[in-house]
């Protein structure tokens, strides 16, 4: 990290969906989505935010970008509120931050070219001429590893990998500071996603750009974060500096994450104790730790105290600032 004020910090952001039932459809209760997130990420970092499928950590990234309102909470970029922003100031912020989407399959529009595509964002915020529009268009395609001769071509026309290139082009043509990838490569071949990585990893250190990257694949995760945090029905459970995260996980959650990565050699696996059934329901989430019900560390009070995410060894002298857990028994598992 660099600098003290962080360029994104996200204080207490709650995105609640109401559920309703009934003959009227009356509200009987909210899914709980997003549920009191803290969160920094300095300027030029990537911070990879991982857990499993319906955690919550795609909602968070499209919360933060305000694709979706918040329920509660604030969303600091460069010390205004995304959270509440509105009309011409929103409009302005989202030059700054851009996102791309899981699938390139269904994030681009099958009836506009490539061309199309990458040049809405420059039309959309009265970027430029036509002729200086078009002639950006060839060069982002060029930095994304395309050429200026695909501009005229659909999208149906190009690989999974080739779209996705075309999907970080499209976000990179406003020149955001901030980019939420969300799963970027989940939905590709192994034999490319290594290729799209590595292209991230060069556009960052060429542009100065900053990272949030969703994933549920730590070993993805690894590769290319700063720093890391953990999610769990919808709650942050472990934050840290990647390698801290990865040497100790201080989290059971985590470890169970962490012991679930493949490794090639099977007299080499993890025995660490193994996690127990699904995730609970986001409408009905557990008392206490909202892991306690899986967790193989759980005592009778993981039933009732509700762990905040603190410093481990915050019980003795020599606390480490920089790797937080929510889990009362961090310091001693």
């Amino acid at each position: 990290m660099n600098g003290s004020t962080p360029l994104l910090a996200v204080e207490g952001l709650k995105k609640f969906y109401p559920l309703r039932g009934g003959v009227f459809g009356a509200k009987i209760g909210d899914v709980r989505a997003v549920d009191g997130v803290d969160l920094t990420v300095a300027e030029g970092e990537t911070l990879g935010l991982v857990g499993e499928s319906g955690c919550g950590k795609s909602t968070l990234g499209r919360t933060i970008i305000r694709i979706e309102d918040p329920t509660a909470g604030r969303v600091i970029f460069e010390g205004r509120d995304l959270a509440k922003a509105k009309g011409e100031e929103l409009f302005r912020l989202r030059r700054d931050i851009q996102m791309i989407f899981q699938d390139p399959y269904s994030s681009l529009n099958p009836r506009m070219t490539v061309g199309e595509i990458v040049r809405e964002p420059l039309l959309v915020h009265r970027i430029g001429t036509r002729a200086e529009q078009i002639e950006m268009v060839r060069q982002l395609l060029e930095t994304v590893g395309l050429t200026g001769e695909m501009l005229q071509r659909y999208p149906h026309e190009f690989s999974g990998g080739q779209r996705q290139r075309v999907s970080i082009a499209r976000a990179l043509a406003l020149n955001p500071r901030l980019v939420i990838a969300d799963e970027p490569v989940s939905a590709l071949d192994v034999s490319v996603r290594s290729q799209v990585l590595n292209l991230m990893v060069r556009l960052q250190r060429e542009r100065r750009l900053t990272y949030i990257f969703i994933s549920h694949d730590l070993s993805v995760v690894e590769h290319i974060s700063d720093s890391i945090a953990i999610m769990y029905l919808g709650k942050i459970v472990e934050r840290g500096p990647a390698a801290k995260v990865f040497a100790r996980p201080a989290h059971p959650y985590t470890r169970a994450l962490i012991e679930a990565i493949p490794v090639p050699d099977p007299d080499q696996r993890h025995t660490g104790e193994p996690v127990r059934g699904e995730a609970p329901s986001p409408v009905s989430p557990p008392p206490g730790c909202p892991f306690h019900p899986r967790c193989p560390y759980a005592i009778e009070a993981c039933k009732q105290i509700v762990p905040p995410l603190e410093p481990l060894g915050s019980a003795g002298l020599q606390p480490e600032r920089d790797h937080l857990a929510a889990c009362i028994r961090k310091d001693e598992i």
